[in-house]
């Protein structure tokens, strides 16, 4: 089967959770002998940072035969403008840019590849396919968040794609309601990331001479937020003098980078706190924990997390932060903190203090990530690729 995969989105040196799953998709899609052709629109060249099959054939729209091109400064003016008053007009802006300058790439590369599905990352991408170039090839629509977002913060012009989709995808049970809720006859599936199951696992009955709580997510103030597990881990620090945190993940942008780092020295924590940067060895960070932090505002997923809670570390989040308060649950596999961070440090508390309470929340924790295997996930979107080819034949 031929399966042209979508992601309007940069990709090059990428380490993101979008490139991760993308290039997660594209490999276990060939490994199971597809034809795969993935595109993504990326001011840069290079390579991915997730590995891909050398079988996938990979186009950069932006690159697209000889072509570059860059986001007119007009066009970069105008977004941000809109962005300042309205996030959809904003978004609007870079919908129009791939409209005129990618969409007859893209077209170019449907005739050669005469896919039988296409796997569109993000409703940006559905659009393109379906009202843009009118294709009569079914369009699977991924959704990587709740899409409630998409009637509230997507373009006007996202959602006809949506509801024309052939099928689409949400990760967790409560991310259909927005879909079914609206489009009663769009057939809408709940399939979730693949958790690797791994077969070692973090030893949290040793005794150490230093003990670490990890959190690995890019350094974005609004969104991961690690500084309030600085702060929260700077209410703790003095009464727990072996207890140490690594904060993994990519740069956002220096002022806020700057911004943590003076919070370290404030509370004289630099022999403490340690920012770590990105990794490709995810598993070999979380053998090494004992308490996984993720103490995000809104996650689609919270892949890191779920890797974490596999590994056998109990994980600690906010009750009000969607997709994050739908794997911890309560009390059995980690804690749910009210917002704060006096909360967030007394739910670090009562792991740090008790080390058969986190050996078994870590047990309970690798247990309930086993629905999210690599047989079941790929299992179920091969079933549901096959379904809708299936469908359109008859």
């Amino acid at each position: 089967m031929n399966i042209l995969l979508a992601n309007m989105a940069k990709m090059v040196n990428d380490s993101g959770g979008l490139s991760k799953v993308t290039c997660a998709f594209a490999n276990e899609m060939a490994r199971k002998g597809h034809n795969v052709t993935l595109i993504y629109s990326d001011d840069k060249e290079g390579e991915f940072f997730f590995p891909v099959d050398a079988k996938v054939v990979c186009y950069n729209l932006r690159h697209f035969q000889g072509n570059h091109h860059i986001f007119p400064l007009s066009y970069k003016i105008k977004r941000e403008v809109f962005r300042a008053f309205d996030g959809r007009r904003g978004r609007a802006v870079n919908n129009a840019f791939t409209r005129k300058y990618l969409s007859d790439h893209v077209d170019t590369i449907l005739k050669q590849v005469h896919p039988d599905v296409i796997i569109a990352s993000q409703p940006a991408a559905t659009e393109i396919f379906i009202s843009v170039l009118n294709t009569n090839i079914p369009v699977i629509t991924m959704s990587h968040g709740n899409p409630e977002d998409y009637f509230h913060s997507y373009p006007q012009e996202e959602i006809p794609g949506i509801s024309r989709s052939a099928a689409c995808q949400v990760l967790l049970p409560s991310f259909a309601e927005p879909l079914t809720s609206r489009y009663p006859d769009l057939k809408t599936v709940v399939i979730g990331n693949v958790v690797p199951q791994y077969e070692e696992q973090a030893n949290l009955h040793k005794e150490k001479d230093t003990y670490k709580i990890i959190t690995i997510g890019r350094l974005v103030k609004n969104h991961k937020r690690p500084h309030l597990l600085i702060e929260a881990f700077a209410r703790l620090a003095d009464s727990f003098p072996n207890w140490q945190v690594e904060l993994w993940g990519a740069e956002d942008t220096k002022k806020y980078t700057a911004y943590l780092k003076a919070l370290v020295t404030r509370y004289h924590l630099e022999n403490r706190v340690f920012f770590k940067g990105t990794t490709r060895n995810v598993a070999k960070v979380l053998v090494n924990g004992d308490i996984f932090v993720f103490p995000s505002a809104y996650e689609g997923f919270g892949l890191t997390m779920a890797e974490a809670m596999s590994m056998g570390l109990p994980a600690i989040g906010y009750k009000n932060c969607v997709a994050v308060n739908e794997i911890i649950h309560d009390g059995e596999n980690g804690f749910l903190a009210d917002d704060g961070i006096e909360p967030l440090a007394e739910k670090m508390r009562l792991l740090m203090e008790d080390s058969e309470l986190r050996a078994r929340m870590g047990q309970a924790a690798r247990r309930s990530m086993k629905q999210y295997s690599a047989d079941k996930i790929w299992g179920a979107w091969e079933d549901l690729i096959r379904e809708v080819v299936r469908c359109l034949s008859q």
